[in-house]
């Protein structure tokens, strides 16, 4: 399967860093965005259904190909799909399923703490 130029969209990956406070509390903060070409499709079907239940309303899957999105690696990095790379990301990568020519990724909106 080759992603075709006219349907891919640059969205930023922010890797998940994290650190200690001062006082020994775990504090996540975003590394530097980093940009990736994908085509961005709402998320569905009767699998992820079943998987994620009303979640499903709030996913999106990404088909990527390349090799800044590896399995096992970015799960729970950020992805930066409808705000500017230097803010917080609005989506968090919850599964990475990789096929021989693609990757699938599935993002889950993160809600923030203003109920956005």
């Amino acid at each position: 399967m080759r992603l075709t130029r006219k349907s891919l969209r640059t969205v930023y990956l922010r890797r998940k860093v994290d650190g200690k406070d001062d006082e020994g509390n775990v504090i996540t903060n975003w590394a530097d965005a980093v940009p990736v070409k994908v085509n961005a499709q709402p998320a569905g079907g009767q699998v992820n259904a079943a998987i994620y239940g009303e979640e499903l309303a709030y996913m999106k899957r990404l088909l990527y190909q390349g090799d800044t999105i590896v399995e096992g690696q970015n799960e729970n990095d950020g992805i930066c799909l409808n705000v500017p790379a230097v803010a917080n990301p609005d989506y968090t990568i919850t599964a990475i399923l990789t096929y021989s020519d693609h990757v699938n990724v599935m993002i889950k909106r993160v809600v923030s703490d203003d109920g956005d």
